[in-house]
């Protein structure tokens, strides 16, 4: 009975060492990397393709207002009955008549309120690419959470897998210590409550870590594959200041909030000059036959036309005064946009030293658990130690790498939350290997309002078709 004692310890022994062992070995990856996900997540996110379309628009506002600068010619066609009776004509007449004309109208003069509505649309449109460089640095943060979020549940499995088959070996040990009379049926009651509460867990995490699957799908647009590790951590900057200041230069938001208020501004002058005169130039020529008749006629004449608002109500004055009031409110709102960027980069950074600060912290948990592990284990072999103390041991390693893990995690999400506080977190500057976005190219084709037949509304149409949008 000794001897069959002896080798059970011995074995139950063995195998703690082992799975301490294991619990300190670096995970083996299976997920893609982090470069994989953000390639992804960037060619694939309907987010960024709504905006990208949004922007187009926007483009388009500027051409409109360049077509304001542009001659407008109608070409019309008009076909006329008319029938009249006089007392002095027994017969009805009938006339019926075909004619066509070109209509040709141009502003000659507006104070500039339409140049002054073409640079708000520009401003508008700078700002809207600032917009669209913050959807993507949110589109590429998410699936850096996703991708960090899957690595960290695939080593809680890890962690909860090994737990389970030291449990299971503690229990058998301890059966055996029962058969021989070293414990009581207590010990036994112990070990087959934790090793229970172990299979729940990892059962929990199983459904943690296919729940962070299914996120990683979303935020990336494929299912995730196999290979790779921890995603390397970005170079940070040096200070807080530092980080403050690349922000000031950088952040997006900041950035359109600044165009936007520019907008504005070009929106008051506009509307101010509104309120004056406007000269246009109208020419038309026009033809007609007569049907019924052999009455044909040929017309043709141009004017010149002074128009000066004198009243409409107050609608004109109400308008300034609301592009004022918008205004206003632009310039509030860069107040706050600035302040909020400093402090999303100081929380950012914050945050990142404590995640850094946590993992050292981890890591020596996890060396005093093993260690306290290891002895406590030793000391059960020989009779100074009881099932409880063995199994809170066990418990309190499991947290120790368990913590460590998820400080692990922790500092990787951070230091991409303070790229993207910095506004750096996009695929230019990670260097991403994707053909990157060019708003410039569709605003350059559209920006001189071209006319439907000309040379750039073809080339435009191609580009269209390279967008799969024609």
């Amino acid at each position: 009975m000794y001897k069959k004692n002896s080798a059970s310890l011995f074995k139950a022994f063995v195998f703690a060492g082992t799975a301490a062992f294991a619990f300190a070995l670096p995970k083996v990856a299976s997920a893609d990397n982090l470069s994989d996900a953000l390639i992804g997540a960037y060619k694939s996110s309907g987010l960024l393709e709504q905006n990208r379309a949004l922007l187009r628009v926007e483009d388009e506002n500027v051409a409109a207002a360049v077509a304001g600068l542009r001659p407008i010619i109608n070409w019309t066609i008009t076909a006329k009955h008319r029938t009249s009776n006089t007392t002095a004509s027994v017969n009805d007449i009938t006339n019926n008549e075909l004619s066509t004309g070109l209509n040709l109208s141009l502003l000659l003069f507006d104070g500039g309120a339409t140049r002054l509505r073409q640079l708000a649309a520009q401003q508008t449109v700078l700002a809207t690419r600032q917009s669209l460089i913050n959807i993507e640095q949110q589109v590429l943060f998410n699936a850096v959470q996703a991708y960090v979020n899957v690595l960290l549940q695939n080593e809680i499995v890890r962690l909860q897998g090994n737990n389970l088959r030291l449990l299971q070996e503690e229990l058998k040990a301890s059966q055996d210590r029962f058969e021989v009379g070293e414990v009581t049926r207590t010990d036994v009651a112990l070990a087959q409550s934790r090793l229970a509460s172990a299979r729940a867990n990892l059962i929990e995490s199983r459904g943690n870590l296919l729940e962070a699957k299914a996120s990683y799908v979303e935020a990336v647009g494929n299912p995730i594959g196999s290979a790779a590790g921890a995603p390397p951590l970005p170079k940070r900057a040096a200070s807080l200041s530092s980080a403050e200041a690349i922000a000031n230069r950088n952040h997006p938001s900041l950035l359109a909030q600044q165009h936007t208020v520019k907008a504005a501004d070009y929106s008051v002058e506009a509307a101010r000059k509104g309120l004056g005169p406007n000269v246009k130039f109208i020419a038309d020529v026009s033809t007609t036959v007569g049907i019924s008749s052999t009455a044909d006629s040929d017309t043709s004449g141009a004017s010149i036309t002074l128009t000066q608002p004198i009243y409409a109500g107050g609608a004109l004055a109400s308008a300034l005064r609301s592009s004022m009031a918008i205004g206003d409110a632009a310039r509030g709102q860069l107040i706050t946009v600035q302040r909020a960027v400093t402090q999303d980069v100081a929380a950012a950074y914050v945050t990142l030293e404590a995640a850094s600060a946590s993992l050292v912290s981890s890591n020596e948990s996890v060396r005093a658990a093993q260690v306290a592990f290891d002895g406590i284990r030793e000391e059960a072999t020989l009779g100074a130690r009881t099932t409880l103390d063995v199994l809170q041991a066990e418990q309190d390693l499991l947290n120790a790498l368990t913590s460590r893990v998820q400080s692990r995690a922790n500092q990787a999400t951070a230091a991409y939350a303070l790229l993207q506080a910095q506004g750096l977190l996009t695929a230019e500057h990670l260097g991403l290997a994707v053909e990157i976005y060019d708003p410039t190219l569709y605003y350059n084709l559209v920006k001189g309002a071209p006319a439907q037949v000309s040379q750039q509304s073809r080339d435009l149409d191609r580009v269209l078709r390279a967008l799969g949008k024609n």
